[in-house]
């Protein structure tokens, strides 16, 4: 294992920052993230539940420290 972990952005965030969280974990651009989360949404129409629940269950930058 690499000692990566996955957490919500504090500092590049638009919400709750999942997006920005998950573009870090990955090394990509959040803008990425957000573009197929925005087609998740209105295409597939999981996106935003998908998006509520990975709000809820992915922790803070400050509590993973």
């Amino acid at each position: 294992m690499n000692g990566k972990k996955l957490y919500r952005s504090e500092s590049d965030r638009m919400l709750c920052g999942v997006c920005a969280g998950i573009a870090e974990y990955f090394g990509l651009d959040p803008t990425l993230i957000r573009l197929a989360w925005a087609f998740l949404c209105c295409f597939g129409g999981t996106g935003i539940l998908a998006y509520i629940l990975a709000a809820i269950i992915i922790p803070t930058q400050s509590s993973v420290q």
